[in-house]
């Protein structure tokens, strides 16, 4: 039986999905974990270990990116810096948060207001997924 309090683990086909996503994480296991398991359900998945290479590559790379993934906490410029200046060019662009810290930590670093996701650390491949699937399926409503 189904409570309130048992999240919902979405079924393997329901994760699947199409898009660019752009995983900006200082922490290569997590990185790479993210970046293989998105790709593994149709992602293109583009890489960055900290903000500034991030956003050198956003302004090199062609093809449109249809949503950021980023630690909160990384060396020089951290995720709530790199989503301001992300949201500076791109305003629209869906973010997704990552951190082993509360989510209030950084909801006051970057404004209630703004429609930030956050995804908790450690994280498994189907909250990975699902997240990003409905934070995209959001976005194209």
């Amino acid at each position: 039986m189904k409570t309130a309090d048992t999240p919902d683990t979405p079924e393997a086909s329901e994760t699947t999905g199409a898009g660019t996503v752009l995983v900006v994480e200082d922490e290569d296991a997590v990185r790479l974990f993210s970046a293989r398991a998105l790709r593994a359900k149709g992602y293109n998945v583009l890489e960055a270990r900290t903000g500034e290479a991030a956003m050198e590559l956003m302004s090199v790379v062609e093809e449109p990116i249809d949503l950021l993934i980023t630690d909160a906490v990384m060396p020089e410029m951290d995720g709530p810096t790199l989503i301001k200046n992300v949201r500076d060019t791109n305003p629209e662009m869906p973010v997704i948060c990552i951190s082993g810290y509360a989510e209030e930590t950084f909801r006051k670093r970057l404004g209630e207001d703004q429609d930030i996701h956050f995804l908790p650390k450690p994280f498994s491949l189907a909250q990975l997924a699902g997240k990003v699937k409905e934070v995209l399926d959001r976005a194209r409503a």
